[in-house]
């Protein structure tokens, strides 16, 4: 714990638990600040959220056996959306493994379960191994793919007498990020100055970047194209942006009609292509920190392989004095609004009247939610990155409400606004007392189709009558308000608006539910659900 209070460490998430009470001993004398939540699936989604807000690596204490399973949907959220999480749990004593012996929370290979889903998973033996792993975590979220790691700490080590010396305990010094070969960017750079037509597709890996990525778009006068991990790389405020809208037919179109696609720190998966593809037409230059990533999906005619902290800024500096025509991008921006909006025009109003209302700055929590994915990620543009939570390749429910707790938890003074489904607010309705415990400025925004509404259209797509889809819905704004909230029930279209500014002014927890009927052109039909 000290080790991780080193590297910056000041908040932990998770539940207390008969095994794990050595970790949470040290936390007050450390200054870290522990975060209950209500359930430990939370508790991973909560940490991911202060993540991205912090940089740092979220970090979960679980106790043995359930603690740790129930954790592992968010740990497979993280390595899926590469995120860095550190799951701290302790593990039956030495010479107990498989022992099949009935003790309290026995687990044939909890070690063996988590390794399956993290990065790593590491059983240490002593304190100085749990440390050892502790800096190789951070080598890996540093320098590597961000992931999450697992470290399970056996019962007599964790309460037994500690062989670490005080000095491998302090923090290992932040080196230089990795660059490209220097060969590699100038062959790069002849490709791209002598390119009339470039596009940058910008994914989560893009991030690390910072402002160097704008300089290279506008060297280059290159629209950029994001995938929703890497929402916000660019400003989408910028003349450049086309968004974060790669699920769209028309930025698919704008990237495979390009005569040179630079791909920064994506994956190209085809969860974020919903059936479409990336084919470009022309040359793929790729950046990537893991060069089996480079040719994944989409080939690369030229691979850098580096840090897109280091890799961008070496393309901006063999660029120099590069000047492109500007293009008109007004028609394509206006061709992918009219698509985002054709797709499902009840939430895309929502959406709509959503971002119109919400302050600068927001960070905006995500669910695997109509709402979210047919609505918000088109229609609220944001300047910042991580300031969209959601989880696009994993798409778990049950992550928007934690992940925006723990998101204002890291940035108190950043306003912050859940907007997610019935169904996926049901998943983790418990978190709403947390946001409740830790004092939060929270609002939480439920729109309600009656259930599961993408399940529902695919089952009559197939042919299958509703089943298991139409959900019974509890008394929302009374529910909020049980749990030490205020909730509000919206019962017209126009009353989301000025609800929603309310609620941010008051403070506190406030949930409003907001039935998609009320943002249908006819209310008796479900065809905007779709």
């Amino acid at each position: 714990m000290a080790t991780l209070r080193g590297y910056g460490i000041d908040t932990v998430f998770g539940i207390p638990g008969t095994h794990n009470l050595e970790l949470y001993r040290h936390l007050a004398p450390l200054g870290i600040h522990p975060v209950t939540s209500r359930h430990e699936q939370g508790a991973g989604y909560a940490a991911d959220g202060w993540a991205q807000q912090t940089g740092l690596p979220g970090v979960v204490i679980t106790t043995s056996g359930p603690g740790l399973l129930n954790a592992l949907s968010a740990a497979g959220t993280a390595y899926c959306e590469s995120r860095p999480l550190i799951v701290l749990s302790p593990g039956v004593p030495e010479g107990e493994e498989f022992a099949d012996i009935g003790s309290l929370h026995e687990t044939k290979d909890s070690t063996g379960a988590a390794g399956a889903i993290v990065e790593w998973s590491r059983r240490v033996h002593s304190a100085t191994e749990a440390v050892e792993a502790i800096h190789e975590a951070f080598e890996l979220f540093r320098y590597g793919r961000p992931r999450p790691v697992h470290i399970e700490i056996p019962l007599n080590v964790l309460e037994g007498p500690s062989n670490c010396p005080p000095a491998l305990l302090d923090p290992r010094p932040r080196r230089a990020p990795r660059a490209a070969a220097d060969a590699q960017v100038a062959e790069a750079a002849r490709l791209l100055r002598a390119s009339g037509r470039t596009v940058i597709l910008a994914g989560g890996g893009s991030l690390r970047a910072g402002a160097a990525l704008v300089d290279l778009a506008e060297l280059l006068q290159a629209p950029v194209v994001t995938t929703l991990n890497g929402k916000g790389a660019v400003p989408e405020s910028h003349p450049l942006s086309l968004g974060s809208d790669i699920r769209l037919a028309t930025a698919q179109r704008v990237c495979n009609e390009a005569e040179v696609l630079l791909v920064v720190g994506s994956k190209i998966g085809e969860a974020e292509l919903w059936g479409g593809s990336i084919a470009p037409g022309g040359a793929v230059v790729r950046v990537d920190i893991v060069a089996s990533q480079v040719d994944k999906n989409v080939p690369a005619t030229f691979a850098l392989v580096g840090d897109s902290a280091a890799v961008v800024p070496q393309l901006v500096a063999a660029l120099a004095g590069h000047r492109a025509e500007p293009a008109d991008l007004a028609p394509v921006r206006a061709a992918l609004r009219e698509e985002a909006r054709a797709m499902a025009p009840a939430l895309a109003r929502i959406a709509e009247t959503v971002a119109a209302a919400l302050p600068p700055d927001t960070i905006l929590g995500g669910d695997s939610s109509q709402i979210t994915y047919l609505g918000t990620a088109s229609f609220v543009r944001q300047d910042r990155p991580h300031s969209l939570l959601y989880t696009p390749a994993y798409a778990t429910l049950g992550y928007g409400l934690p992940a925006s707790i723990g998101a204002k938890v890291a940035a108190p003074d950043r306003p912050v606004v859940c907007v997610i489904g019935d169904g996926a607010l049901m998943f983790a309705v418990q978190e709403l007392v947390t946001a409740v415990e830790q004092r939060l400025d929270l609002v939480v925004v439920c729109v309600d189709n009656g259930g599961y509404g993408e399940i529902r259209q695919n089952e009559a797509d197939r042919g299958i009558p509703p089943v298991g889809v139409d959900l019974t819905q509890p008394d929302w704004a009374a529910l909020a308000t049980a749990f030490g909230g205020t909730g509000h029930a919206v019962t017209s279209a126009d009353e989301l608006a000025p609800a929603l500014a309310a609620a941010l002014r008051r403070g506190g927890l406030h949930l409003l539910h907001v039935p998609v009927h009320h943002f249908q052109a006819d209310p008796t039909t479900t065809e905007d659900l779709r």
